[in-house]
């Protein structure tokens, strides 16, 4: 999207530039940019939370961002060890060595990966494999398959046999040659990782190598989900669906969704009471640090989320696109009774308010809310976008922005579905969704269009 940018200030109340009841619609761009200080503040409340600690092998730390820097107390590697199977020797005993003139040393103890350290001898070539320790006198590392002969011995570890045989070779080493030096990859006392950053899994290797056993991450925002309707039921019994009523898709599709940006996300459903949305909120304000809503914000008669939070400081706007016009957003404030009170000025509770169509409410999350938890979680926020040719003409609103699902054909082509904001099935088997600008109200066959990815 491409549009205007917002003032930055409080969302919810007094003049923010949030939108009022009848007024023009704004651009999708413009909402976005709202919705994002919205979001800030959200972002804020999980902040203030002190660090979690998860343990190191619990598949929950893949993807948290580290809540602190995290120091080695030792060196990486710990010792100095040898970077292949070879002998030990010291640089300066090979120094004559020559293809005509082999160099022959004894065989001293060997060492494998586990082994405490051994001494080398001078004059001798200690046999030594990938990740042992480097025998104390030692300086650098021939290879097995340059010495002669290019294979082992029987060998004698320590405390197990005296070692026998020589071995020859034919170039000289330099010091240091096939030697990991002890903190060559990291000091003892220097970070590891900064703090903020996604542990993904090589970063999770690093830390278990320094013997980091328990991780401080920071606090996942904590999102309170809640779809509203009458008509929605969560699973329906043997019986199957009582009339009038519909399955509850929104809530597992935004809860997914949510949880794939990296929120921690509560669940709860109400029906189209406001008195049962704000005891739902009452209940949950001080663990939630943002609340998101699915349906009741039209401009129809039992609008729940709109009678239940515009008193609390709800703004309920609309956005020039297709779907997904109906939003609202806003900081919402309890009075200490728990009753709805505007103006109070103590902490309110950030919201962003989806329509109910289930498309509508993906797209939506998709535009104003996804990037911006996504981003947070060390996570591209946008989705890549590109440029594919159309394979058909199309219509659209010239006052919105539409954004219609699509698949690609054989040919690169973007073959567009139907616009109509309750075909789930057609945003769940689309490809891509594509964007035909504001101001657009005919594309060509063959024409460019901004696709992206929905299932990425």
């Amino acid at each position: 999207m491409t549009g205007g940018t917002m003032t930055e200030s409080q969302p919810g109340h007094g003049s923010d530039g949030m939108g009022v009841e009848g007024a023009a619609a704004r651009t999708a761009d413009e909402h976005a940019a709202a919705c994002r200080i919205v979001l800030r503040q959200a972002l804020q409340r999980a902040g203030a939370r002190a660090p979690e600690t998860v343990a190191l092998d619990d598949p929950e730390l893949l993807g948290r961002m580290t809540g602190g820097a995290l120091v080695s107390d030792m060196p990486l590697p710990p010792f100095d060890n040898s970077q292949m199977d070879g002998y030990a020797v010291c640089a300066v005993d090979l120094a004559g060595a020559a293809p005509g003139a082999p160099v022959e040393l004894q065989i001293g103890i060997a060492t494998a990966a586990g082994d405490a350290p051994v001494a080398h001898a001078p004059g001798t070539a200690s046999p030594v494999m990938t990740g042992a320790p480097i025998p104390a006198g030692a300086d650098a590392v021939v290879p097995v398959e340059r010495a002669l002969p290019p294979q082992f011995p029987p060998l004698a570890r320590a405390g197990r046999g005296a070692p026998q045989g020589a071995v020859a070779f034919a170039a000289p080493v330099a010091t240091g040659e096939f030697v990991r030096r002890a903190g060559s990859d990291l000091g003892a006392g220097a970070e590891i990782l900064p703090a903020g950053v996604r542990l993904a899994p090589a970063r999770i290797g690093a830390l278990a190598a320094a013997g980091i056993a328990e991780v401080p991450v920071a606090p996942r925002p904590r999102v309170l989900l809640c779809s509203t309707g009458d008509e929605i039921t969560p699973q329906a019994g043997p019986g199957g669906l009582a009339p009038g009523r519909i399955h509850d898709a929104n809530t597992p599709m935004l809860a997914a969704a949510l949880r794939s940006a990296a929120a921690e996300v509560r669940v709860v459903r109400c029906d189209d009471s406001p008195g049962a949305l704000r005891a739902a909120l009452r209940a949950h304000e001080r663990w939630a640090d943002l609340l998101v809503t699915s349906g009741g914000i039209s401009a129809g008669a039992f609008e729940v989320v709109r009678e239940a939070l515009a008193p609390l400081g709800a703004r309920f706007v609309k956005v020039a696109m297709q779907p997904g016009g109906p939003q609202g957003l806003g900081m919402l404030a309890l009075d200490a009774s728990g009753g709805a009170d505007a103006a109070s000025a103590g902490p309110r509770l950030p919201a962003l308010c989806f329509p109910g169509n289930p498309v509508s409410a993906m797209l939506s999350a998709e535009l104003f809310l996804l990037p911006t938890l996504r981003e947070h979680a060390g996570l591209p926020a946008e989705r890549p976008r590109e440029q594919r040719p159309l394979a058909h003409d199309a219509e659209s609103p010239e006052g919105k922005l539409q954004l219609r699902r699509g698949t690609i054909a054989p040919d690169g082509r973007v073959v567009l579905s139907g616009p109509s904001s309750h075909l789930l099935r057609g945003l769940a088997t689309a490809e891509v969704i594509a964007e035909i600008p504001l101001g657009i109200g005919f594309l060509a066959e063959n024409a460019p269009v901004v696709v992206w990815r929905i299932h990425d």
